[in-house]
């Protein structure tokens, strides 16, 4: 029994010590490490307030200003949070916003905000300084709406006056 238990821990050493060497970036790109690029075009955010909200819950995964913890640099929950930032990156990257990229964005982070799909709930377990209250989300949906120039829906945060 004991000699089962040894080479079973043995086992998963050997194969936790592969996966940290295996170039899984290589064959699927979605799983590279991004790093943090040059920024582009920023985006100039209405207030202070509205900022500190995203940067303190968006800015990991949209923008070129990652903080990477250090779980991030032992596989496979690495290639995990590279998944996730690479495909936020592609989805909305604040630190490089093209004009034609803000179009429709107020609207966008309103509906995810509201119904409760960003920051995402695996993200929230490890940083729950990302939390948003109901405040929160409410001066982050109407700041997006004023950064953004939202015409097309009410600014929440007004309406509430």
């Amino acid at each position: 029994m004991r000699r089962t238990i040894v080479v079973i821990v043995g086992i998963a050493v050997v194969g936790f010590i592969v996966l940290q060497v295996l170039p899984v970036g290589n064959w699927i790109p979605r799983l590279r490490y991004p790093g943090n690029p040059p920024a582009g075009q920023a985006v100039q955010w209405d207030s202070a307030e509205t900022e500190s909200i995203v940067r303190r819950a968006c800015y990991d995964c949209h923008s070129h200003e990652t903080e990477w913890p250090w779980y991030s640099s032992i596989a496979p929950v690495s290639w995990l949070v590279f998944y996730d930032i690479n495909g936020g990156r592609a989805e909305v990257n604040f630190s490089d916003m093209q004009p034609d990229e803000a179009e429709d964005l107020a609207e966008d982070i309103e509906d995810v905000i509201s119904d409760g799909e960003m920051p995402l709930p695996i993200y929230l377990l490890m940083h729950s300084d990302a939390r948003l209250t109901d405040a929160e989300k409410q001066t982050l949906i109407g700041g997006a709406a004023r950064t953004f120039g939202a015409t097309d829906h009410e600014d929440r945060s007004d309406a509430d006056d």
